[in-house]
């Protein structure tokens, strides 16, 4: 089980909040009951939701205990659940289901997506925006570290649910959808040097290799990583890495009739 900080991952919110927002704003539903907002994180994302459509009943729910401890006090008001995205079955249907930067951790996206579509009340709209970053040098460099003694007998061999293209998304999803739009974007977020790449990574892709490692193993694992990312980013004149961030964004929603 990957242990989730909301503290670390919360350092860079500004710059991870503001793929949610161009997400909400595409969204097409101008009168919303209910909405949820599944792997909420520490509620920056659910907040963005719920600025949205503030007459709805707005809810979130984590699999993280740290995550929804911190959601509940950001947002005392609203309805915050601890589970798993992956065994979630309401009884009732939603206007909208928001899905930020969470459904990559979740497997089988064949028989999600489309479960998750069906949980839509008619008009409703499903609102997923996923990293598209597998390929980019952080994670091949945190993979390639990963493979490398003495941090790989630890690691075990863990490898990232697998990701699939938009092509691939929209040809799964169009038979269940009316209204289906899918598009990729690369933010592009200036940080304060390579040791800024490795906090921001620690809060979310490196959190699986550095939960099967101890203390030691982790302070060497992240100064292999660093001294990697430094050749691999390279800072500009003023110490500052521009990292290049790509998302993949799909807004769904069910057939009519």
């Amino acid at each position: 089980m990957t242990s989730w900080s909301a503290k670390q991952y919360s350092a860079f919110e500004n710059e991870r909040t503001r793929p949610v927002r161009d997400l909400v704003a595409a969204l097409p539903n101008q009168q919303v009951r209910r909405a949820v907002d599944l792997g909420c994180g520490p509620g920056n994302s659910t907040e963005v939701l719920a600025s949205r459509y503030p007459d709805a009943e707005v809810s979130g729910m984590d699999s993280s205990e740290d995550m929804i401890q911190t959601a509940r006090k950001r947002l005392p008001a609203m309805q915050f659940e601890l589970a798993d995205i992956a065994a979630w079955d309401p009884a009732d249907t939603y206007d909208v289901i928001l899905a930020n930067a969470s459904l990559q951790w979740v497997p089988d996206h064949a028989t999600l997506y489309p479960r998750l579509v069906g949980k839509l009340a008619p008009g409703g709209s499903l609102a997923v925006q996923t990293p598209d970053n597998l390929e980019e040098p952080a994670h091949r460099l945190a993979r390639q570290v990963a493979g490398e003694a003495p941090w790989a007998a630890a690691i075990g061999g863990f490898k990232h649910p697998p990701r699939h293209s938009a092509a691939w998304y929209y040809e799964l999803l169009k038979p269940h959808c009316g209204l289906l739009d899918v598009w990729r974007t690369t933010y592009h977020h200036p940080l304060a040097g390579a040791a800024a790449v490795v906090e921001w990574f620690k809060g979310t892709a490196l959190r699986p290799y550095l939960d099967r490692l101890d203390a030691a193993g982790q302070a060497s694992f992240l100064a292999r990583y660093q001294s990697l990312i430094e050749e691999a980013y390279p800072a500009m004149a003023d110490g500052t890495v521009l990292l290049p961030f790509p998302r993949l964004f799909i807004v769904a929603g069910p057939k009519q009739g």
